[in-house]
This record gives structure tokens, sequence and C-alpha cells, in this order.
């Protein structure tokens, strides 16, 4: 196995590390790359590249990385009963276009279909349906982990190693493959219904009226600049699994083929384009079929979007905040952020149905707000009165997203942190299996 030089970075641009690196192509490579590497200096897994900040990072240059998205096979699937067991470097844009011709759909995806399937156990990942479905893990049978001794275990629900794995951030060990119950269905796309939304509490009242019509999907898009009376307003979309299937086109490519300028993402271009994005049909609300993709990975159809945040990159806040809560924290948190002018492209609300099966899972009953912020003075001041406000309402930060909590602040937000810091403790040469968000929160090794 052979181990070259690279410099990581998360999707957020903000966390850069060079470590040795390997990309595994088949199962012995793949056992001998992890063994190598923790006989030596210990490695982190590297997946789809998709975690915004620092948690797939090394925490120095003797720190080797793996390098998963090669491990792409599917390894058996039952067809009677939709069980397919795949090779955690395996993505969801793979997922979909092998099953859904077959009529079965993985059941939660993520925002980007670049996502790994080992990143999605480690992440315990939800989409614009947990209201219905729940998190990834709730429909993942078992998977096979390779701890930080070497050794191979088959982790199942049922496992002491399975709530500390699932949204563990991969440190519990190295995901090899996964099995996973697919949702069977008769078509290849959703009816989509957008709406334009006024303000933040109709945007509040649609979600109701939607749970209680038990929605397949609903997600939200706001106007992150918008104050006062406009304060919440945007776009609100419910989707239904459709049994009709369309034609489908194959996708022009489109990238983002340079850095943008610093001066170009400022508070005139965020209006503009929320005021253009606002618009984008006339009428007050419209309704279209739309495959699965578009509907789910609407950024994915510009490779390299990231790049508009300019060379210093970007930090992304999500936040869950309690059902309860939602009322009073939301205002709170659309108040500050329009205030600072720092508003963002992407601001998405949407609800969660219940809490995740994890440790460290994210998901809790209420409402998930996220917004991108380019790296620059005064973000993380922002970060700071945002994560206050979140943690003084019961709420948490979307450790895929983070990159900036303090351990203070995680573990206000995590009740289970230190049950997490004791499973990891207990794991033999657990420090060989870390990283930079690791350190930041002290949760493996000399960190902790």
């Amino acid at each position: 196995m052979s181990w070259k030089s690279l410099e990581l970075t998360g999707w957020g641009r903000n966390s850069h590390q060079t470590a040795l690196t390997a990309r595994p192509e088949r199962q012995k490579d793949l056992q001998r790359a992890i063994g190598d590497s923790l006989a030596q200096s210990g490695l982190v897994a590297h997946g789809g590249l998709r975690a915004y900040g620092d948690q797939a990072l090394p925490r120095g240059d003797d720190q080797h990385a793996l390098l998963t998205t090669r491990m792409n096979r599917i390894l058996a699937f039952d067809s009677a009963t939709g069980i397919v067991t795949v090779e955690a470097g395996m993505c969801f844009r793979d997922m979909i276009r092998a099953f859904v011709p077959k009529g079965w759909l993985i059941p939660v995806s993520p925002g980007t279909a670049f996502a790994t399937m080992g990143g999605a156990i480690a992440n315990d990942i939800h989409g614009k349906n947990h209201d219905t479905q729940g998190s990834f893990c709730n429909h993942v049978l078992g998977f096979e982990l390779i701890t930080p001794d070497g050794n191979t275990q088959q982790v199942t629900p049922d496992h002491n190693l399975f709530r500390a794995t699932i949204g563990g951030c991969g440190l519990t060990g190295v995901i090899t493959t996964v099995t996973v119950q697919l949702k069977k269905i008769s078509g290849n796309c959703v009816q989509v219904t957008e709406t334009k939304i006024k303000d933040l509490e109709s945007y509040l009242i649609a979600f109701d009226e939607a749970i209680a019509q038990n929605v397949d999907y609903t997600v939200g898009w706001i106007d992150g600049l918008a104050k006062g009376k406009r304060m919440g307003r945007g776009i609100f979309e419910t989707a239904t699994l459709s049994d009709e299937t369309i034609e489908l086109k194959p996708a022009k490519e489109k990238s983002v083929p340079i850095d943008f300028p610093a001066l170009a993402l400022n508070p005139l271009s965020v209006r503009s384009f929320n005021l253009l994005y606002r618009n984008r049909f006339l009428r007050k609300s419209r309704t279209t079929l739309t495959p699965f993709e578009a509907f789910n990975y609407p950024l994915d159809a510009i490779s390299d979007w990231n790049r508009i945040y300019g060379k210093r990159g970007f930090h992304q806040f999500q936040c869950v905040i309690p059902r309860s809560e939602g009322e009073r924290a939301l205002p709170l948190l659309l108040d500050t952020i329009a205030r600072s002018g720092a508003g963002s492209f992407l601001s998405v609300l949407k609800t969660m149905g219940g809490d995740g099966r994890g440790l460290l899972s994210f998901p809790m009953k209420g409402y998930t707000l996220a917004l991108d912020f380019p790296h620059k003075a005064g973000v993380e001041a922002l970060f700071r009165s945002l994560h206050k406000i979140t943690a003084d309402h019961g709420g948490r930060i979307y450790l895929a997203k983070d990159s900036m909590l303090t351990r203070d602040e995680f573990d206000a937000m995590y009740p289970n942190a230190d049950e997490m810091r004791q499973v990891l403790a207990s794991l033999p040469h657990s420090e060989k299996l870390t990283s930079q968000m690791a350190a930041r929160l002290a949760l493996t090794g000399d960190a902790a």
C-alpha cells in the first residue's frame, strides 16, 4: 500500500492539514493500510470530504489519513427484502443510481449525494424527512468496524459499540461495510410543492400542517437578511413520493472554476440572490415532478460550489432547537444573524421528529436551522453568540458541520459527552484514532 503526502481540508475549506494518505481499493489493502497506520502514528478516516470543519482532519503531519471512496462496491443485495450490504466508501449518488431503477430507495439522505455510507453512520445523518423516517442509522442493520487495536467487530444494534459509533465522528474505529434496509418505491421522483411564506410565524404553521398530514418531505429556504415583520420569509417545500417514472435527462456539468474574491460575498450580493431566489416563480405556489437526485441534492448540480466563499473558506452554523423553544429561539437566532450583516446564500429550516440512537446523535424533536458564513473577521464572535442562544434554549450544534465549538459548549449541548469519552477511553489504543475535532472537544487520548 503506497502512501502519499496530501493537503486535506473539510468542505468549508476553513481548516487544512497535510498528512500521509492512502486510497485502498480492496478489502485486503484496506486492512493493511489500517494496520500500518495504527502501528505507527495513528489515523483518521476521510470519506467523501463533505464534513465541513475539522472532523475528518488529522491532528498533525505524522498522522495518516485513509481515503475510503474507492471502497465503493455492492457486496450483497436481497431483491425480495431490500436489504443491501455495501462497502463504506459508497456514496449516496451511487446508491440511488443503482437501486432506484430496481424499485428501492435509501430511506434517508443528507444534503449532498457525495457523502459516504461510513460518513453517514459517523454523523447519524438526517434528511428532509426526519419526521417520518428518522435518521439514517434508524435503517442500519449492522456494520463492520475495525477498532483502534486492529480487531474487526461485527456491530449490530445490540452491540456495545453501536450507540458510540453512530454519530461518533469516526472515533470508535474504521467502518468498512454497512448493511442497510432500503425502502420499496414505485416511481423515480417526488411531487414537490413550493409555497411562498411571508414570515417565521407562517413558516411554523406550515410545518405543523405538513407534519399533521404526514407529508414525506419538508424543507424551507429562508431569507437570512430579512428583519422585522419580514423575518423568516422564504419558500416552503413539501414533497411526496410519486408512483410515476419520468425520463431522466443527463445533467450538464456545471462548476465554480475559480475562488471568488472576498468582496464578491457581501450584504448586497446576498440580498440580491435572496430576492431572485424568492421570485424565481411568480405565483404563490407551484407543483412539479422532480427526480430524487434533483430534490435531495440541489447544490450538487454545481461542483465545487464551496469556492464561492473564496480561498479563506466558510463555516456553517447548524443547530437544532427543541420544538417547545422554537418560537423563542428561532427569532433570536435570525435577528442576530440579520443584524450581523453576514447573511448566507444558503439558509435552510427543517423539522426533526425525535432523538437519534447514538450517544452523540444530533437530532432531537424540534427545528434545525443551517446557514453559511464566510471565514472573516467577526465570524467567531457571531458563532459564540449563536452557540449561546442555542445552548440557552436546550439545543445543540451538528458536529458534521461544526468548526467552532469549544469543549464547554459541546459538553453543555451533548449530555452524553462524558459517557462517550468513557467508551473511547475503554478501547485499547483509542489515542491512535483521533482528529482535530476530537482534540478540540477533548474526546480522545491525551486531549480528554
